[in-house]
């Protein structure tokens, strides 16, 4: 599954994103990495795996890899963490929470299913241009915040700031409820990477205190601060893809 791209010095690096990403092996901005290679590591890939075979989990090993592996960045949602479920559940308990409605006049609170969120996900980046795309869609809610669906767009625009603050405090206290576990794997991999002198980086679309709340609470404060590089945040991610 992975996909190794030499340089004319022979050396590694292997980028473990999602592959719906748009990364891109190019020049990068980590000094000591060369050329970056997209391993498809994801959500889709176990999702895919498990239909074939129950819990056939790809193992990877820095020891199956060329001596003249670098480097390893990882991405976190989908890699390190398989985040997509938590994601939803944190949103359905925002909408059961402000008893949000679509339509106004449905019978209980709106629930997205794990098909359509998956769908949902895949087409529409971002909490709030999800909520934003669900609600001209297919209506504007009531809810506790606006007893009738907002018209205007300072309403609208409250009425998903307020869903989204609660849903993104609610998903810090899922991460920190010590039920998630990183996906199998991770830690062995970066464990064996870090005895062979394989560097460490995290990479993250994702803003600084999530990625930061997720780390801590999944690969221990020990691994964290032994990482050899850490950005996160979109203008950083950006930056590396097209330095």
């Amino acid at each position: 599954m992975a996909s190794l791209h030499s340089s004319s010095s022979s050396t590694f690096t292997m980028l473990l994103s999602p592959p719906n990403s748009r990364l891109f092996s190019s020049s990068s901005s980590f000094t000591q990495f060369n050329r970056p290679a997209i391993l498809p590591f994801s959500t889709a890939t176990i999702r895919t795996l498990r239909s074939r075979g129950r819990r056939r989990i790809p193992r990877f090993s820095v020891s199956a890899a060329s001596r003249a592996l670098q480097a390893l960045i990882f991405d976190c949602d989908g890699v390190i963490l398989e985040s997509e479920h938590l994601h939803r559940q944190a949103y359905n308990d925002a909408f059961f929470h402000f008893n949000v409605r679509v339509p106004s006049d449905a019978s209980e609170p709106l629930n997205w299913g794990l098909e359509f969120y998956d769908e949902l996900q895949n087409r529409i980046g971002g909490g709030k241009p999800k909520m934003r795309w669900y609600f001209k869609e297919h209506g504007w809610p009531s809810s506790t915040i606006f007893e009738n669906p907002p018209e205007n767009d300072d309403d609208k625009e409250k009425l998903i700031d307020i869903i989204q603050d609660w849903k993104t405090e609610r998903y810090k206290d899922i991460i920190k409820s010590g039920t998630v576990q990183p996906r199998p794997g991770v830690l062995r991999l970066m464990d064996e990477a870090k005895a062979s002198g394989t560097k460490l980086a995290v990479c993250s679309a994702a803003t600084k205190s999530s990625v930061v709340l997720c780390l801590e609470n999944l690969i221990g404060m020990e691994r964290f601060q032994g990482l050899d590089c850490f950005l996160a945040g979109i203008l950083n991610f950006l930056f590396i893809l097209i330095a």
